[in-house]
C-alpha cells in the first residue's frame, strides 16, 4: 500500500483558494518557461489536457482552442479516459502526489500514441533554507522536530520513472531560481499565499507558537541574507518531458550494433 506522505484534500483545497486569487509570479515563471519548451517541439494539439492549480490559466498562455482542464484532485486519481489526449501537463502537482507510479501511469494510458507529456514539479533544494532554519529553530526549542516541508523528488529520478510508467524517449532538467524578500516572514507569507504551505499528512496541528516562528525567522535572516539585508532562498523546478511510444519514433541501438569501437574514437 502507499504511504499516504501528502493530505491531497488539503493540498488541492489550498491549491483553489490560491488559484482564486488570480494569476501570480509562480504561474507566469511557469506559463513562460512552457511556451518556450513547446516552440522548440513545433507541433501543434488538437486534444491536450492541462493538469494544476489553475488549468485554465495555462490554457489561455498556450493558446490551445480546445483543452481538458483538471484542477489539483483531492487524491492520486485522474478523471481520465483511455488514449483520450495528445498532449497533457502537469503543471505543479506532481511533487505532491503519494503514488508518483501510479499517477504517471494513468498519464500513459490517456496518451495517444506518440503524445506528449510534460511536468513540471518542485524538486532538489527548493526551499531548503527554509527547512533547515525549521529544523534548527525546533530542535533549539523543542528537542526535536516536526514534518514542515516536503521531501523532493530527485530530478535524477524522474526519467526513471517516466520510463516504468510506459513512456518513452525521457528527458528530465532543473530551472534554478533564487528568489529575495525582504525578510524570512514575507517569504513564509508567499508560501501560504500560493497554497504550498505545509501539507503533509503527519504535519503538526498545533498552532505555531510566537516564539518559534521569530526564532525560525532569525536563524534564517543570520544565514540566509545578502549585502542589503534581504533574504534569499532557492526555488528549483523540475522539467519532466517523455512521449507515449510510437513506431515512429527513434530506438536506441541494439547492443554491439555500433560501426565504430570506443577505442578506435579515442585513439591519439
Amino acid at each position: 500500500m502507499t504511504p499516504k506522505l501528502f493530505d491531497r484534500a488539503v493540498f488541492a483545497a489550498r491549491q483553489k483558494s490560491a488559484a482564486a486569487k488570480g494569476e501570480n509570479v509562480l504561474l507566469q515563471i511557469v506559463a513562460e518557461e512552457l511556451t518556450g519548451r513547446l516552440a522548440l517541439i513545433k507541433r501543434t494539439f488538437a486534444a491536450p489536457c492541462v493538469i494544476g492549480p489553475d488549468p485554465e490559466y495555462f490554457i489561455r498562455r498556450l493558446n490551445f482552442a480546445t483543452a481538458t482542464a483538471i484542477e489539483v484532485q483531492a487524491n492520486d486519481t485522474l478523471p481520465f479516459e483511455r488514449t483520450r489526449h495528445d498532449a497533457i501537463f502537469s503543471l505543479l502537482d506532481l511533487h505532491a502526489v503519494n503514488d508518483v507510479p501510479g499517477y504517471l501511469a494513468q498519464i500513459a494510458r490517456a496518451l495517444k500514441p506518440d503524445g506528449l507529456f510534460i511536468a513540471c514539479l518542485f524538486a532538489g533544494e527548493t526551499l531548503t533554507e527554509l527547512r533547515q532554519s525549521w529544523y534548527a529553530a525546533e530542535t533549539a526549542a523543542l528537542g526535536g522536530v516536526t514534518p514542515r516541508v516536503a521531501p523532493m523528488i530527485d530530478v535524477r529520478e524522474l526519467g526513471g520513472l517516466l520510463q516504468r510508467a510506459g513512456l518513452a524517449l525521457p528527458v528530465a532538467d532543473i530551472d534554478r531560481h533564487v528568489v529575495r524578500h525582504a525578510d524570512p516572514l514575507s517569504l513564509m507569507r508567499e508560501v501560504k499565499s500560493l497554497g504550498l504551505s505545509n501539507c503533509l499528512s503527519e504535519r503538526s496541528r498545533k498552532p505555531v507558537t510566537r516564539g518559534l516562528l521569530l526564532n525560525a525567522a532569525q536563524h534564517f535572516a543570520e544565514r540566509f541574507s545578502d549585502g542589503d539585508r534581504r533574504t534569499r532562498a532557492i526555488i528549483e523546478l523540475a522539467w519532466a518531458t517523455a512521449w507515449s511510444p510510437h513506431k515512429s519514433q527513434q530506438k536506441p541501438l541494439k547492443p554491439g550494433s555500433a560501426r565504430m569501437r570506443l577505442s578506435d574514437i579515442l585513439k591519439p
